[in-house]
């Protein structure tokens, strides 16, 4: 079973470059019975493959910018353990609405991407660099918190501000969550978070998973790839922003 989960996860994942930590997690909470936390902090080893395999598959089509990777990648392994401890200490279901709303923001945005002004033109050198490195501090936190990949903070950023096309902000988004999410796997290992006996079997998953959702990405059109992109965060979104007090164990 744990190899359907990773095959799952890494499809969406390599899809739509969300790492599949939104699959992942509830799918071995409410399939698996494995705890939140742990459920969390197993995510995390196994986003470190879906990054890997997604990146290459996208790297193999021109779909990755190393720069801006790099740059996220810097600010993100930082606070990726600060979201970790932050996880394992507190109730989660505040932060979860906030996010959840900010995720359908956004969703809105990139709806509106092909009306707005195009901001990425604009943001070159420094402007750029700033960015990124901010996208870097949010990412790295959200996936040390809540085991994702951070991808839904990551796409956008790149899409609306720095003026990529979305290829090349999920290739890029894949390539950037890896040490992230080594940072905040190791910080939830120590924390006793991690499900080792699940690894074996969501890892071979999670590479031939993000193989097929990588490679399938690039067979449909750029608005076509981004209303997927769209659907699946406003999906997290919902999600997310219904979450309750008595709730604050669910995705």
């Amino acid at each position: 079973m744990s190899v359907l989960i990773g095959l799952l996860a890494g499809f969406f994942g390599g899809l739509v470059g969300l790492g599949g930590g939104i699959v992942m997690i509830p799918l071995m909470v409410g399939i698996l019975k494995v705890g939140q936390h742990k459920a969390h902090g197993t995510s995390l080893v196994a986003l470190v493959f879906t990054g890997i395999s997604g990146a290459f598959t996208y790297g193999m089509k021109g779909s990755v910018d190393l720069t801006a990777s790099l740059l996220i990648a810097i600010t993100g392994i930082f606070t990726a353990r600060a979201g970790a401890h932050y996880a394992n200490a507190l109730a989660e279901w505040k932060l979860k609405r906030s996010f959840g709303g900010f995720m359908i923001v956004i969703s809105l945005l990139l709806l509106m991407k092909p009306y707005l002004p195009q901001f990425g033109q604009l943001s070159m050198g420094w402007g750029k660099i700033v960015i990124f490195l901010l996208t870097g501090i949010a990412t790295g936190f959200l996936s040390g918190m809540m085991g994702v990949g951070g991808g839904s903070i990551m796409v956008p950023a790149m899409v609306l501000l720095a003026g990529f096309t979305q290829h090349t902000a999920q290739g890029s988004s894949l390539l950037a969550m890896v040490p992230a999410s080594i940072v905040g796997a190791f910080t939830h290992w120590k924390l006793g978070n991690v499900n080792l006996k699940l690894i074996p079997g969501l890892i071979p998953g999670i590479l031939i998973g993000t193989f097929l959702g990588g490679s399938f990405a690039h067979l449909l059109a750029e608005g076509m790839l981004r209303l997927v992109f769209v659907a699946m965060l406003i999906w997290m979104g919902v999600k997310y922003f219904r979450s309750t007090v008595t709730q604050d164990d669910s995705f």
